[in-house]
């Protein structure tokens, strides 16, 4: 009887100790059966010779038994490694003897567990067989040793027990089954305690291992989706060629950056913070860039420098990561702080390190000072240059299947005149003129990459003509793209269009005051020979006078609108950038000062108030209107046209000062210099006055005479 206890303690079953669930089966348990939820080692209920105490005394024993056989399944199945050998021995990845359905409930993360309860198990067994040697030795009471030298194991056993149950029935594994496994550690015995938290160590050892993969080489070692970092779903399922293909066209690094990699939350453990988890996710990332650069820059890089292979992210730096991960992975428990303070480090090695490749290697701020000058106009000659060597072909509609062609002409003539050899930067610069409608409306097709957020809900309406959809695009090379993303590039040609077009609504009111003053002279010529009577002359100039008046208010308003876009609120914000990026050294700090200069400069030229914007914008296409009108005064049709102009663009003058002057804007932080725009708009109190009652009062029109022929 001793001996057929002591194996039924160590989960063999026989004629004394039964197992009732032997009964129910045919066979025999196979290790795939799931485990029982419930005791099944029973004492035969035919023994007559043993008491009913002592009966009470075995059954609550061999439950023993009964817990390690169950462990011991749970164990030997998830260390069962041979479905591996299958797997390769096949060409195809799911042709082996095992099907699809049981790899994929592999886990290392259960194998790791299996390995601490294989430890606390190996204990369980070496004091069954001390036991035994103690019995075979000594005249000692049966039942009172064994139940005295098993004490222990009646509160380790159960509740591991438990635990592989929960495993087992919800499928539990990753990050899931290292954050039960921190819950099941907070309990009030010790022993148990120190079990878990030695079950919790086998788990840390494979995360640790999966960090160091990812946050040392760049490579995400996940076989089963159970790491916190994941592959988003369309790269996972590309295989191995389609990698190679696509790394070797459009550079995968680049595309992983984006849109490679993220965070599941559902593996990523309680007691790991979100923001310590995006900055692994950000140094793995980071060092997956840095130890993969692009063919293209290494050999630029290397006409410059003798560094070649790994001075990206130096070995030194690598073993320093390593080493850090080594330490954690060495401690016996779990320490946050720890934890936090060497990713924090190891995000800081790769940030800084990333920086030192996209601001010093790749020449990030030359870059920003040539997206300035053409993006942002700061090459203001260029630009003059450009509209005034296109102004006849922008008088007409845009030709939809050559407009871009026609554009390039008047395009490479202001580059002639303004744009020396020494640019290395132009090269960059493309002239586009995206989707042109059949009645040359470009709106429809707004370069808004992303950023639909900027166009307003009149924007179709709004349209100057088909030539306000002219837009840039920069060539970016590997790794500005992980600066440069296409959202940034879209918003900096959302800015380039409406500086463009303010730019081109100045000139137009400069040139028509041009225009008419060579017609005076021209006149004034005539009447000094007598070709023309001095009261005609007086007379034109007579009812010009009133158009003039207006031409000064539109060009006095889009003038200061100019000078305090490009000046208080372009100039200003580039200096911020400047000198963040002349104090930073950390990558993820630059992009996030970098959004914050552009979201400045959007806010602050009151791009994202559409209210503002669609004032702004119909007064550009007013003075536009009247330019065109002016030059070409014949007939009183034109003359009650350029009354309406007039009224039109009064009422949208003063408006637009009436909003920008409320407390909401000119009292809120996001434009600080609103208010010396305002001051010199209003500087004569001549704005103020007007815009009382604006919106209310209807003034009488102002009288254009007729111009007599």
């Amino acid at each position: 009887m001793l001996h057929e206890l002591l194996l039924s303690l160590l989960g063999y079953t026989g004629d004394l100790i039964v197992d009732e669930r032997d009964r129910q089966l045919s066979v025999g348990l196979s290790p795939d059966d799931p485990i029982s939820n419930q005791c099944t080692f029973k004492l035969a209920s035919d023994i007559s010779f043993v008491e009913p105490s002592e009966r009470d005394i075995i059954e609550k024993t061999i439950a023993l038994g009964f817990y390690y056989r169950e462990l011991d399944r749970f164990a030997t199945k998830s260390r069962n490694l041979s479905w591996i050998r299958s797997g390769n021995e096949s060409p195809m990845p799911y042709t082996s003897v095992f099907p699809k359905e049981k790899m994929e409930n592999q886990s290392v993360y259960r194998r790791a567990i299996a390995n601490g309860i294989t430890e606390i198990l190996s204990v369980y067994r070496s004091a069954i067989l001390h036991m035994e040697q103690k019995l075979l030795s000594d005249h000692l009471p049966i039942l009172a040793t064994v139940t005295q030298g098993l004490n222990k194991f009646f509160v380790l056993l159960p509740p591991l027990y438990e635990l592989i149950l929960e495993i087992e029935r919800d499928g539990i594994c990753g990050g899931k089954l290292l954050n039960l496994l921190h819950k099941r550690c907070h309990c009030g015995v010790p022993e148990l305690q120190t079990c878990i938290q030695r079950l919790l160590w086998h788990g840390h050892q494979v995360m640790y291992n999966q960090l160091a993969s990812w946050m040392v080489y760049g490579i995400l070692h996940d076989q089963y989706g159970e790491f916190f970092i994941s592959e988003k779903e369309g790269n996972s399922d590309m295989n191995i060629t389609e990698k190679l293909t696509r790394m070797s066209v459009n550079d995968g690094t680049l595309s992983d950056w984006h849109l490679g990699f993220h965070i599941s939350s559902d593996m990523l453990p309680e007691y790991i913070p979100l923001h310590v988890a995006e900055s692994i996710l950000f140094a793995g990332k980071a060092i997956r860039v840095l130890r993969n650069p692009s063919s293209a820059f290494r050999s630029v890089d290397a006409k410059h420098t003798k560094l070649m292979g790994d001075e990206l992210l130096p070995q030194s730096e690598s073993d320093k990561i390593e080493s850090m991960l080594q330490n954690l992975k060495e401690s016996s428990e779990f320490h946050k702080r720890s934890f936090e303070g060497s990713v924090d480090s190891i995000r800081a090695i790769a940030a800084s390190h990333l920086w030192q490749l996209v601001v010093v290697r790749a020449d990030l701020n030359g870059h920003l000072k040539a997206i300035k000058d053409y993006f942002l106009l700061a090459k203001g000659d260029f630009f003059q240059s450009f509209l005034e060597e296109s102004r006849q072909l922008m008088r007409l509609p845009p030709r939809q299947s050559t407009a871009e062609a026609d554009l390039l002409v008047p395009f490479r003539l202001a580059v002639t005149k303004t744009i020396s050899d020494d640019d290395k930067y132009f090269s960059r610069v493309t002239l586009r003129m995206p989707g042109i409608g059949t009645k040359g409306d470009v709106s429809k097709s707004k370069y808004v990459d992303g950023d639909s957020s900027l166009l307003s809900d009149t924007s179709m309406e709004m349209s100057l003509d088909g030539w306000d959809g002219i837009a840039l695009e920069y060539s970016i090379d590997w790794p500005l793209q992980l600066f440069f993303t296409q959202q940034v590039l879209s918003r900096y040609r959302r800015i380039f269009q409406y500086l463009l077009r303010l730019k081109r609504t100045q000139m137009e009111l400069e040139k028509s005051w041009e225009s008419v003053m060579q017609q005076d002279h021209s006149n004034f010529s005539k009447r000094v020979n007598g070709s023309t009577s001095t009261s005609t002359s007086q007379q034109r100039r007579q009812c010009f006078r009133p158009m003039w008046r207006v031409r000064e208010h539109m060009a006095f308003l889009i003038r200061n609108l100019q000078f305090y876009i490009q000046v208080d609120v372009i100039e200003s914000q580039w200096n911020v950038l400047q000198t963040h990026i002349d104090e930073s050294r950390d990558f993820a700090q630059l992009v996030d000062f970098h959004q914050e200069y552009l979201s400045a400069l959007i806010s602050q030229s009151f791009l994202d108030i559409g209210s503002v914007s669609r004032i702004l914008d119909g007064i550009m296409k007013l003075c536009l209107q009247f330019c065109w009108k002016i030059e070409n005064q014949e007939t009183n049709a034109s003359t009650i046209e350029l009354e309406r102009i007039t009224e039109e663009f009064n009422k949208k003058s003063n408006s637009l000062y009436t909003i920008l002057r409320s407390s909401r804007l000119a009292g809120s932080q996001r434009a600080p210099f609103l208010r010396r725009f305002l001051l010199r708009l209003n500087f004569n109190s001549f704005f103020e006055q007007t815009a009382q009652g604006v919106m209310n009062v209807i003034r009488p029109r102002q009288t254009i005479p007729v111009l007599q022929r």
